[in-house]
This record gives C-alpha cells, sequence and structure tokens, in this order.
C-alpha cells in the first residue's frame, strides 16, 4: 500500500484461535480496514472463523499473503518468526501478538530483518492504546504525581485448562510469556530499561513457569510484578510517584477506570470505557501509520518490545525455563 492512500486496508489472519476471532471482530470497528482472508494450518476453523465476515479462507499461507494489505499473526509465540519473516520477505506488514517472539534474540532477527525489508513491523500490545491509558498520560501532563518510581502489577488465572497452550513448552507456553509480557511493558513504559532483575517462581509439570514473582531494578524505579496460571490474582496494577499514586483498576491490560491519589488529599476518577473488545484500537493506529508510510510505531517502538523481551528473558534463567527450540 502506498503512502497516503485513501483505499482500504485489506487485512490477513494467520491463526484461527480466541485471538484470531477477537481481531476479526474488533476490525468491524476500525474505520478503512476489511478482513481479506483467513489461513491455519487446519483448513476448518479457518473456514469457521472466515465465513461470519464474509472473508475467504485461503489454502495455503502464501496465497493468503498475495491477497492482503497487512498481516495480524495469531499462532502460538514459537511460530510467530515463521510467519513475520516469510511476511516481511513478500512486502508485507505485519502486525503481531505478544510476545512477538520467545527470546531477545529472535526478536532482533525479525526487527532486523522488517528493517531491511523497509515494512512496518509492530507488536500486539493492546493497553497503550486504549482511550483511558491515552486520558491517563494526558492527565499526568497537566497534573504530575511527582517523580514516578513505582510499578506493581500482576495478574494470575486459577483453573486453566490442563490442555490450554499456555502449558505447553513446545509451543512456548508459561505464564510469564502469556501473561508477564503485559506487566513488563506496563513497568518499562513508566520506568524505562530493566538494570537487574530478581525473580522467584514455581515450574510445572509440563516444564513451563506456572508461577513467577519478579523484582526489577529499572533506570528510573522498581518494579515488582507477578503472573501465575494456577491461582487467582488480582488484575489491578499501582503506579507510584514522589506526589501520588495511579491504581489501574482490574483488568488493568483492557484498561477503562483509574483512580488517582495525590498526596494532598485530592482524589482524581478517570473512567473511560471501551468499544470493539478493545484489540481495535492498536489495529486503527496500525492502520493510520501504515497509510503515513512509517515503518515502527512511536508509541510501540521496537526497543519497547526488545526491553520487554530482557525481563522475559532474565527471569527464566533465573526458573531455569528453556524451550526446546531454543538454539544454544
Amino acid at each position: 500500500m502506498k503512502a497516503g492512500s485513501t483505499e482500504s486496508i485489506r487485512w490477513g489472519i494467520v491463526g484461527a484461535g480466541r485471538i484470531a476471532r477477537r481481531f476479526a471482530e474488533g476490525l468491524q470497528h476500525v474505520e478503512g480496514a476489511t478482513l481479506a482472508g483467513v489461513w491455519s494450518r487446519r483448513a476448518e476453523p479457518a473456514r469457521a472463523l472466515a465465513e461470519p465476515f464474509g472473508a475467504p479462507a485461503f489454502d495455503d499461507f502464501d496465497s493468503l499473503l498475495a491477497n492482503i494489505d497487512a498481516l495480524y499473526i495469531a499462532t502460538m509465540q514459537d511460530s510467530h518468526p515463521h510467519y513475520a519473516l516469510r511476511a516481511f520477505a513478500a512486502g508485507k506488514p505485519v502486525l503481531c501478538e505478544k510476545p512477538a517472539a520467545v527470546n531477545a534474540r529472535t526478536l532482533q532477527h525479525m526487527i532486523d530483518a522488517a528493517r531491511s525489508a523497509k515494512v512496518l513491523f509492530m507488536e500486539a500490545m493492546k493497553p497503550p492504546f486504549y482511550p483511558l491509558y491515552r486520558r491517563l498520560r494526558e492527565h499526568l501532563q497537566a497534573d504530575p504525581i511527582g517523580e514516578i518510581g513505582l510499578v506493581r502489577a500482576g495478574c494470575s488465572m486459577a483453573h486453566v485448562p490442563a490442555d490450554h497452550p499456555s502449558f505447553s513448552l513446545e509451543a512456548g507456553g508459561g505464564a510469564l510469556l502469556d501473561i508477564g509480557i503485559y506487566e513488563a511493558f506496563l513497568a518499562v513504559d513508566w520506568l524505562g530499561e530493566a538494570l537487574d532483575v530478581q525473580t522467584i517462581g514455581r515450574v510445572g509439570a509440563t516444564g513451563v513457569d506456572v508461577f513467577a514473582s519478579l523484582n526489577v531494578r529499572h533506570e528510573r524505579g522498581i518494579a515488582q510484578l507477578f503472573c501465575g496460571l494456577d491461582l487467582q490474582g488480582r488484575g489491578d496494577a499501582l503506579i507510584g510517584g514522589t506526589g501520588g499514586t495511579v491504581t489501574i483498576h482490574e483488568n488493568w491490560w483492557n484498561p477503562a477506570r483509574a483512580t488517582i491519589a495525590y498526596t494532598d488529599g485530592r482524589k482524581v476518577e478517570l473512567d473511560e470505557p471501551f468499544t470493539g473488545g478493545g484489540l481495535n484500537y492498536e489495529t486503527a493506529h496500525f492502520c493510520e501509520l501504515l497509510r503515513a508510510g512509517a515503518t515502527e510505531s512511536p508509541v510501540m517502538p521496537h526497543v519497547m518490545s526488545m526491553r520487554m523481551m530482557a525481563i522475559m528473558d532474565a527471569a527464566r534463567r533465573d526458573l531455569g525455563v528453556r524451550f526446546p527450540f531454543e538454539d544454544d
């Protein structure tokens, strides 16, 4: 697609699971964007996803690439690099579901390939694009809580089914990459690059991390993060500064409400409901970048993805979790 084009952006989806359906539903709330095709290794789920939206299910991945303007990768993270690199080689921009890769080395390879191909590449980290998050940023610029030096965030979900892909070591599962990557984003976004990561946790029977607690020292403060697959834990977040605190109420990664409490006794409530399931906001941003001819997002830049992944790499090292497909 040429920069400045006003034509509708034709999206393709690789993968046909729950997140792929959420993306397709959200696409209906994005102006100037349509679902142009789906491909999955299993034909029937691809057809079941595509048909309600009036889109074709392609027989092979290359045919999908030939008929779209942008690709959304909705598979498990072990296969993200494979599909992204093929898309870049075909000159197609990629919005890749988080985490974009399972380690920093692979992620850097993907970034380098996108830059070489001069195509747009962005990790689909949704929170910063929500109306609440954007409004919170604007509010704190006008009425700050002082120097921010603490982020506390976490989520743990009990009763995740035993056959869920999150428990698959072969697919790059685990609480850190499936859930903790969100908390890593929040910490990096407010505190900068991580300088030191200390992790304790538990590894389950399948070899993936089922619970992890992280203390992270950043350029501008300390983060306390947790994630889990077998316990129930709150899903709110706290941002602390010298002049007050921000509580982003659960579920903070789908932010709709926040409370700002100042040390002088003032309290401000922010309420910004979201529409379209939430994925539509990151998709609309990506479409704007694509029309502008950009190759990187200023909101979710490559350095942000790399800094998040560095935390995940360090945490997995502490817990001794290694995927069988990772190179030495």
